[in-house]
């Protein structure tokens, strides 16, 4: 019987992976039970597991570029110790990363192999992770960027709006920042499918199909909650200076997808439609109908 880790469990998707595995034999490994960057630890945790889903991670953008070497501490270091105790017990290794590794100036969505570049500390110490898994576990090693993730179970945009559609008459939301809106649920399914079709290892994009803007997924989430969607104004980045750079175009590429006899995730206006529509957000209409 296989048997799985979920690192970083008590998370957006580490709780979404955990429900998916529902019936499995998982260990689930959350930020008090494991320390990431105590590789004796990762080490004993690993051990006895044939798969393991890492997602463990800094995610504070604007911390990292306070602190680079804290989060490549988490994003970078602990990631190697990780690889290298899947490689000890011959465990394979479902890593999640970030468009971030992009610099986000390109036209069109950048391919699993384009070349990184990242503009932030963020994203910096997310390559670091990537580089340090595909080197350690070339045939065993599953690197997966995602990007724009929402869920029931963390602070996110969607989850932002939702509560400001009920707070305030109107939300400001910039139109130059576009990317793709995915789900951590469709996420979670995509990576335990990844890791039980025993595809290919490498680099894979796990976001959603089709492209908008933060506008365009604010306008969305408040039309799709029973909210008059007029109610979200445009804006740009300049009017939010904030200590990291974000990339402006954060489109993947899904073409490796096809490696693992899977296809691309489904379009984001679908997903988010789906997700909403999951009892664990419990979204109501502005007349309190569920």
């Amino acid at each position: 019987m296989t048997r799985y880790l979920v690192t970083g469990a008590g998370g957006m998707l580490g709780h979404d992976l955990l429900d998916v595995l529902q019936g499995r034999d998982v260990t689930a490994a959350t930020r008090a039970e494991l320390d990431v960057t105590d590789p004796a630890k990762v080490r004993d945790v690993v051990a006895g597991h044939d798969v393991v889903f890492n997602a463990a991670a800094w995610t504070n953008v604007d911390g990292a570029e306070a602190d680079e070497a804290a989060a490549t501490a988490v994003n970078g270091t602990a990631v190697a110790a990780l690889a290298e105790a899947c490689a000890a017990t011959g465990a394979r290794l479902v890593h999640v990363s970030t468009d971030y590794v992009f610099p986000g100036d390109a036209t069109e969505p950048y391919a699993e192999d384009a070349p990184t570049a990242p503009i932030n500390a963020y994203g910096r110490s997310k390559l670091a992770g990537e580089r340090a898994v595909l080197a350690t576990l070339p045939s065993a090693g599953y690197v997966v960027r995602t990007a724009w993730l929402y869920g029931a179970h963390g602070n996110n945009f969607v989850r932002t709006m939702l509560r400001l559609a009920g707070e305030r008459e109107f939300v400001e939301v910039v139109t130059d920042q576009v990317g793709q809106p995915t789900w951590s649920r469709d996420l979670a399914e995509r990576l335990v499918a990844l890791a039980d079709a025993q595809a290919p290892a490498g680099v894979y994009h796990g976001t959603a199909s089709g492209l908008t803007s933060w506008h365009g997924l604010a306008a969305a989430v408040f039309e799709l909650a029973g909210h008059d969607p007029a109610r979200v104004r445009t804006t740009t980045s300049a009017a939010y200076v904030r200590p990291a750079p974000r990339p402006a175009y954060s489109a993947l590429g899904h073409d490796r997808w096809a490696a693992a006899g899977m296809p691309p995730m489904r379009e984001w206006r679908a997903m988010l439609t789906a997700a909403l529509a999951d009892p664990a957000f419990g979204v109501r209409s502005p007349g309190g109908t569920p």
